[in-house]
């Protein structure tokens, strides 16, 4: 049980907290977890950067992805302490205790019950021996026949005594053995509901089992949207320094790929940064297909839809990360990296 709360909440500190709002019947505050936080800072680090740039753009998409993955984190704890913390607590807490306290007066009881046993036999033997002592006769000159009166005297009162300590004893024996089976049954039936018990934390286990699968289903495909969202940046910007980009080329060598076209899923040649280079450079404007969508971040800013395409051109003075975008009556800028221009 304690384990289990390790895992679902890692942080000793913030169980503490759970335990005292738990005690004292108050509801806790919402707090923010590990993963929700990393995607904040990201997010903003990602707004401070840019949305417009490729590496603000991909903090923000791994920002907001580490907070879906937060989320259902949140879940994965709110339902394994639901349905398979809780019920193991209280069984911990209410049930068992229950039990080891009646098997522990269970056997306090045995040891009464043995105890009496012991009382009796004792009392048996003495009470032989005693009867043994008074039935021998002593034979004599009259001062041992006077002292054989007086010990007979003596012997009838410690067989009186005897007579009563085995009637005690038995009468003990009794009492002990009544209450000794009255506890043993009562231990008996709680260990028969242990079956029951077993069955239905059974279940609470399923659930926790398949809580967990639901959470790492959905973590590996938010981890696999991101990767596909990641996938849609141009391949300059999926390659450091001189490595081989991600897309597939002829030759890894960085000057081959800057140089050569690349292909893309329409069949159309795609532009290499060269070509954005020359545009920049000429007055002339080009056909480009949009990567992913981007929101206008103000008036003078183009919205863009994922795979349309718009004509673009370079003004003079404008920022080097930046085109004009054209479709149809809209005009506004647009970033190059959301981009790809087509020949």
């Amino acid at each position: 049980m304690k384990q289990t709360e390790v895992l679902l909440q890692p942080n000793p500190n913030a169980r503490i907290e759970e335990l005292v709002y738990e005690k004292l019947d108050r509801k806790l505050p919402s707090r923010v977890n590990n993963p929700e936080l990393l995607g904040q800072y990201m997010i903003d680090a990602g707004t401070e950067f840019g949305p417009g740039t490729a590496y603000g753009n991909a903090l923000i998409k791994c920002g907001e992805t580490q907070k879906r993955i937060g989320t259902a984190d949140r879940e994965l704890i709110q339902t394994s302490a639901l349905n398979f913390l809780t019920p193991l607590r209280n069984f911990i807490e209410g049930d068992y205790k229950t039990i080891a306290k009646e098997k522990k007066l269970l056997q306090n009881k045995r040891l009464d019950l043995d105890a009496a046993k012991t009382r009796l036999k004792k009392a048996k033997t003495a009470d032989t021996r005693a009867s043994q002592l008074n039935s021998a006769r002593l034979e004599g000159d009259n001062i041992m026949v006077n002292f054989s009166y007086m010990l007979n005297f003596l012997h009838v009162k410690w067989l009186k005594i005897w007579a009563e300590e085995v009637t005690k004893s038995e009468q003990e024996l009794r009492i002990t053995q009544s209450e000794f089976d009255r506890q043993a049954e009562i231990t008996r039936l709680l260990l028969e509901g242990i079956s029951s018990t077993h069955a239905h934390h059974l279940r609470c286990l399923n659930d926790f089992v398949e809580a967990q699968m639901t959470y790492y289903a959905q973590c590996y495909q938010y981890m696999l949207d991101l990767q596909k969202q990641l996938g849609s940046f141009p391949s300059s910007y999926h390659s450091n320094n001189s490595q081989t980009p991600v897309a597939p080329v002829p030759s890894a060598s960085s000057s081959v790929v800057v140089s050569s076209p690349l292909t893309s899923t329409s069949g159309l040649a795609l532009s290499s940064p060269s070509s954005i280079t020359d545009l920049k450079e000429s007055s002339g404007s080009r056909k480009a297909r949009v990567l992913y969508d981007y929101d206008a971040a103000n008036s003078s800013e183009l919205s863009l839809l994922a795979d349309e395409v718009i004509t673009v051109f370079s003004v003079v003075g404008m920022d080097s990360d930046w085109l004009m975008g054209e479709r149809g009556n809209q005009k506004g800028r647009v970033p190059i990296t959301y981009l790809e221009l087509l020949n």
